[in-house]
């Protein structure tokens, strides 16, 4: 079945104008969700806005109001009107500002993926478009304005047929540094590198294969639940075997080493490992 569109587009850079279609690049397996039921009859509960100064009232939607906290436990109130206001307006124009090495851009500030498919009239400038940003290196940068909100895009090459993919980026102030995270000052024994680029040149791969992997947890709580609703006692089941704690790390190294499927190791730094 051909992908859906899920929008229409259109990429502007210089003079050039790309019509595009959007289309989603993953199909989200739910995870296993749970609803909140009434023990007594098994009921599904419902949720409902209470008032802790007017003695927990329950309150209504249509008696709601959107506000902004401006200063602690302070609200300025915003009518319907003025939020729409508020709302970027969709231009459905994917703005294109600058065009940056794709290597430099940092895999921190990816929140989404979509493809982009040329539409009418926009093939011949789509290919070129997706020639010129494969053979250069370089991706298209830009803004796109949507659903009310205005995003930070990234065009890039997606590597399979000519097909554009679109990254939905994080703005620089949406993104924590890592210097707020603590790592505490020591040295790296030379042994223990050693072995540890070892250890992953015994057991890394030489390209990128994730269909290997699958969610084996939803897989077994689907396989659970099912057993429940078969009428099955489900609460005798083991815990998982998590192995032996080893804490000394130069141990745990030569363990790994001995558990590590045996097979031609992958180059590290360049060089082959030993």
């Amino acid at each position: 079945m051909p992908a859906r569109s899920i929008a229409n587009a259109t990429i502007s850079f210089g003079l050039v104008s790309v019509p595009v279609n959007l289309y989603s690049s993953s199909e989200s397996s739910a995870s296993v969700s749970f609803n909140m039921l009434h023990k007594k009859c098994g009921s599904r509960l419902k949720q409902q806005y209470v008032c802790p100064k007017d003695n927990n009232e329950i309150v209504t939607r249509d008696e709601t109001v959107k506000g902004y906290e401006f200063s602690k436990g302070q609200y300025v109130i915003l009518s319907p009107e003025e939020m729409k206001a508020l709302e970027e307006k969709g231009t459905g124009t994917i703005d294109i500002m600058e065009f940056v090495p794709l290597a430099k851009v940092d895999r921190l500030y990816l929140e989404k993926v979509y493809y982009l498919g040329p539409d009418k009239g926009g093939d011949r400038a789509y290919r070129l478009l997706a020639a010129a940003l494969e053979d250069t290196g370089l991706a298209a940068l830009g803004q796109y304005a949507a659903r009310g909100q205005q995003y930070l895009v990234l065009l890039r090459p997606s590597g399979e047929r000519n097909v554009l993919a679109m990254e939905q980026l994080h703005y620089a102030d949406e993104i924590r540094t890592a210097t707020e995270i603590v790592v505490p000052e020591g040295d790296v024994k030379p042994m223990e590198l050693a072995m540890a680029k070892q250890l992953i040149a015994q057991t890394a791969s030489e390209s990128f294969e994730p269909q290997k992997y699958s969610d084996t947890v939803r897989a077994r709580v689907l396989a659970t639940i099912q057993r429940k609703i078969d009428g099955q006692d489900i609460t005798s089941d083991a815990a998982p075997d998590t192995g032996t704690k080893i804490l000394d790390l130069m141990e745990a190294l030569k363990a790994s080493l001995a558990a590590a499927p045996q097979g031609d190791a992958v180059p590290v730094d360049g060089r082959k490992a030993s």
